[in-house]
């Protein structure tokens, strides 16, 4: 009997004990799109990273919507995750409210505020930075002066985005005019591929694809284009078209919340910094076959601006506000 109770103890003792480093960990990713959209796609690729490394289990759920998420939020909570990665834009006040009633589950959420209690901590798209490289580059390319601009919604994450394009391209080019547009979804490629139609028609000769469709439109319209998110010259058949693409990495922030998980240091914090150049959470792609078609001067411009940007004596100012037409 002295001995069962000894080893009921013992059993109790090793539930009670929170991952220490070395520990496989268990984390839930909770996808509003699906894993093929490149805004989810981006934190499923780091977390799928992870686990094919051995440091996590993953389990995820995909295009779960609004009304249901706070339910699948709680389900993989009650399960005892170690950490959730998702998204709370729309459902903060709810997913708040989770966090705190789950106090052994660390939550990294991509939220528009800040963190909250002791274990939600929030992330962000801040690839503004080498959009600004990108607007450089596709100021001095433009021959008519004037660049399209295709996004999903004006909200912040894209509003900062076409800032930054805008910002770097006048940086160099100052007569330079914008046309912007915004479809009203985050995956509807035919209906981007339709504004970009009618940007082309309206005289642009440059665009700027934050919405898949945009680079099919560029293609079939003889015109050049710039990528958002994923690299859009390998991965959307964007060869000969896509001068270069403004890449988001999750690997950063996702490992760093992993550590901190296995260490029992998670606590609130906003990852904003691990979403940067700085940190390795954003960068500008390869220029591809278009190395040795730019101009030699404006490739050092754009390196050389971006080492300052990394070293913090150059900065891309973020502008939430929705971007408008110029022409």
């Amino acid at each position: 009997m002295k001995r069962v109770l000894i080893i009921a103890c013992l059993l109790l003792l090793a539930l009670s004990v929170p991952a220490i480093a070395g520990d496989k960990i268990t984390v839930a990713g909770i996808y509003t799109q699906p894993i093929q959209q490149k805004w989810d796609a981006c934190l499923h690729k780091a977390l799928q990273k992870a686990a094919d490394a051995g440091d996590i289990d993953y389990v995820y759920s995909e295009k779960v919507s609004n009304t249901d998420y706070i339910r699948v939020l709680r389900e993989y909570s009650e399960k005892g995750v170690n950490l959730v990665v998702g998204e709370a834009f729309g459902i903060s006040r709810d997913v708040r409210k989770v966090a705190k009633d789950y106090p052994n589950v660390a939550y990294l959420m991509g939220d528009t505020f800040g963190p909250a209690g002791s274990n939600l901590s929030v992330f962000d798209n801040y690839i503004h930075e080498p959009c600004y490289l990108m607007g450089m580059i596709a100021g001095k390319m433009t021959k008519s002066n004037k660049i399209g601009m295709v996004g999903g919604y004006p909200i912040g994450e894209v509003n900062r985005l076409f800032h930054a394009f805008m910002a770097g391209a006048k940086s160099v080019n100052p007569a330079v005019e914008f046309k912007v547009s915004f479809i009203g979804s985050w995956y509807d490629p035919p209906k981007a591929k339709e504004f970009a139609y009618a940007q082309v028609e309206a005289g642009v000769d440059i665009l700027y694809a934050e919405r898949a469709g945009v680079v099919d439109a560029a293609r079939e319209k003889g015109i050049l284009a710039f990528g958002n998110v994923n690299d859009m010259n390998k991965e959307e058949n964007g060869k000969d078209v896509v001068v270069a693409s403004a890449l988001w990495h999750m690997e950063s922030a996702v490992n760093h919340a992993i550590s901190q998980v296995k260490k029992t240091a998670f606590k609130a914090e906003d990852y904003k910094e691990w979403t940067m150049m700085a940190k390795g959470g954003a960068s500008l792609s390869p220029y591809y076959e278009f190395e040795d078609k730019l101009p030699a001067d404006i490739k050092a411009k754009v390196a050389e601006t971006a080492e300052a940007i990394k070293a913090g004596t150059f900065t891309v100012k973020i502008n939430d506000e929705e971007p408008k037409s110029t022409f």
